[in-house]
């Protein structure tokens, strides 16, 4: 019906152009006689002139022969404009239906009418239902030729901008206070830190502290804990509400920080000014840092043990090794502890207090004679094993390890004098390797003795680069090259590096501070070179009930004792008149100061229960001069105050 609708609109105006012409040539010829013949005269053959009837004739078969003729045109011209018509159509046809085809993909052939109308309207493709600031764009604008719209790209495309004028690369709390140190001086920077993380930036400390004393059951799930002082707080630095989408990133009028989550470096064009990422993504920047932190070490021999034992053996340092250690001590009987060091001394000590109620074996070994036996003098660091004791943990010293095999669900630790320790579960603790991954790609020098990123003393290992945390070889004008892994010293390098990337240009004079905690009730500070191999004294006195990590979170209101800190305290101080005890003197060491000497000078200082006194430790460090009688120096500290 609808092709012969439209052949009669082609034909009827020639219809009416033929009868048109005919009737304009029969008046014609009527005007030409001198009237217009209402009847034609019938023609007789044998009566009346002949001549007459010859121009009748001669008239019939001109307007005959002109009637055949149009018709023929006629016809001819209908029969190509049909032809042309069904070749146009049959196109249109099909172009339509790879149009729809080609944006829906998954459209029946059936659903598509033969017979519908040339040029119909395309069907616009389904796009994703996460909104997208380029996505409404699109749909904004009036699409051309009525093309359909194309599909919604990948999320990893969507969610990661081409360029960032700061680049991060490192989750952590170097990162976190870059950037926060940025936004300060530039409170329109644009800001984006990519994470191999699946969190947002946390503080690590509360991992093998805090974490492990709250009595709420679903600690592993909201990462809230209670400080010493009572007080609650996250783990996290920021809710996800301070943080914009990476897609927000490049749009957003007032910049912000956005963190781009389980995605890793993997190559860096220190030319190119741009990253690699490891699902092939590039990232353009003008100031890039390096903030990626370490990896814990782990033992060759527990490598070489096989798939077993490595299935049952954690390495401690993230969000993921905390409920994942958490999970297997409330469902083994028994857990070892492998180093002595800072971390390890922690996790005993927390898993200790959980074995008192759970019945949990924890065992601590390690190579030295007593716990902190590199850090601490050798009478304090027994004293701690003691503590250490009290706690519920048993404690393995000279403890090293020859082999570990997996018999019946069990780990079989072979030491190396002949002794076997069985458990169910291995922590290794043995120290944190830095991560220089990208060194070869970059072209960065890492330092041979220390580990680390060398950088200079603005953290600048390159034009537009900065290594700040764990990461960062630097030069300590006081005590030489380092490289220090603690979260004092990410926090004020993070925070420098991004007051550099800024364009401040200061050195970092800082003396970081790291703490540790034994439970609620003992606890120590630390700062500067703290060997125990180097000359130490120690000045001891009676403990109170406000020498405790718990009292001095009350007191300063905080968990985090690096925040408290403030650099004018120590000029303020007035040093005590009481004398002081040596530790050769007393064996109760309950509170005190050991100073770790070098050439005469102090390089280190350990305040043990000693609380909010690190300024002037610091100040101490930072003169650099020789004291005839640190008795005196400890006077500043006020240890015998009541």
């Amino acid at each position: 019906m609808l092709k012969c609708r439209t052949v009669w609109k082609k034909l009827a105006p020639l219809g009416r152009a033929s009868s048109t012409l005919c009737r304009q040539n029969v008046r014609r010829t009527g005007l030409n006689h001198g009237r217009i013949p209402a009847h034609l005269p019938a023609v007789h053959m044998a009566t009346g002139p002949a001549g007459g009837s010859r121009e009748n004739q001669l008239y019939v078969l001109l307007v005959g022969a002109a009637c055949l003729g149009g018709g023929i045109y006629v016809y001819q011209t209908l029969k190509g404009d049909q032809k042309r018509y069904d070749e146009r159509f049959a196109v249109l046809h099909q172009a339509t239906r790879e149009e729809i085809y080609s944006s829906i993909q998954t459209e029946a052939p059936e659903t598509i009418e033969t017979e519908a109308v040339p040029n119909p309207e395309p069907e616009v493709a389904p796009v994703s239902q996460e909104p997208s600031p380029s996505a409404d764009a699109e749909a904004a604008a009036p699409s051309e030729a009525d093309e359909p719209l194309p599909a919604a790209e990948p999320d990893s495309a969507l969610k990661l901008p081409s360029h960032a004028p700061y680049l991060l690369i490192g989750g952590g709390t170097a990162s976190f206070a870059a950037a926060r140190s940025i936004r300060a001086r530039d409170p329109g920077a644009r800001v984006l830190i990519v994470t191999d993380e699946q969190d947002l930036p946390y503080m690590r400390p509360p991992l093998s502290k805090e974490l492990w004393f709250s009595d709420d059951p679903a600690v592993t799930d909201t990462l809230r804990f209670k400080q010493w002082n009572g007080k609650e707080r996250s783990i996290y630095f920021q809710p996800p509400s301070f943080y914009i989408t990476p897609e927000e990133l490049s749009s957003a009028e007032n910049g912000g920080v956005a963190v781009f989550t389980g995605k890793k470096v993997v190559h860096m064009d220190v030319r190119g000014n741009k990253v690699k990422l490891d699902d092939d993504t590039e990232i353009s920047y003008d100031k890039c840092l390096i903030a990626t932190g370490g990896v814990p070490r782990n033992l060759q021999v527990l490598e070489r043990a096989g798939e077993e034992v490595l299935k049952k053996t954690t390495l401690f340092r993230k969000i993921d090794d905390f409920r994942s250690l958490d999970k297997v001590s409330r469902n083994v009987k028994s857990v070892a502890v492998i180093g002595g060091g800072f971390l390890g001394s922690e996790l005993a000590c927390a898993l200790g207090r959980r074995s008192q109620d759970s019945g949990l074996e924890v065992i601590q070994m390690f190579p030295e004679k007593g716990n902190m036996g590199k850090v601490l003098p050798e009478y304090l660091s027994n004293w701690t094993t003691e503590k250490v004791k009290k706690e519920g943990v048993k404690v393995v010293s000279e403890a090293l390890v020859k082999s570990v095999t997996c018999k019946d669900e069990q780990l079989e630790i072979q030491l190396k004098d002949g002794r076997l320790v069985k458990t169910n579960h291995i922590v290794a603790a043995v120290g944190l390797e830095p991560n220089v991954d990208l060194a070869k790609s970059a072209g960065l020098e890492v330092d041979s003795d220390f580990g680390g990123y060398r950088v200079n003393a603005e953290l600048q290992a390159r034009s537009n680069i900065w290594v700040a945390g764990d990461a960062a070889c630097f030069y300590d004008i006081r005590l030489g090259r380092r490289r220090v892994e603690h979260h004092d010293h990410a926090v004020v390098s993070g925070r420098l590096a991004g007051e550099n990337m800024t364009g401040a240009s200061k050195p970092y004079w800082h003396q970081s501070m790291f703490w540790s905690d034994l439970g609620p009730d003992v606890g120590y500070e630390a700062i500067g070179i703290v060997d125990s191999s180097l000359p130490t004294v120690g000045v001891f006195a009676k403990a109170t009930a406000k020498d405790t990590p718990k009292a001095a979170t009350e007191q300063s209101g905080t968990g985090i004792r690096s925040e408290s800190e403030t650099e004018d305290v120590a000029s303020s101080l007035v040093a005590s008149t009481t004398p002081t005890l040596t530790s050769t003197q007393k064996d109760d060491y309950g509170k005190g100061v050991i100073f770790y000497l070098r050439d005469k000078v102090v390089v280190g200082i350990i305040l043990w229960n000693v609380f909010n006194r690190m300024p002037i430790a610091r100040k101490i460090i930072k003169d650099g001069e020789e004291h005839g009688d640190l008795n005196e120096v400890a006077k500043l500290f006020n240890i015998h105050e009541d």
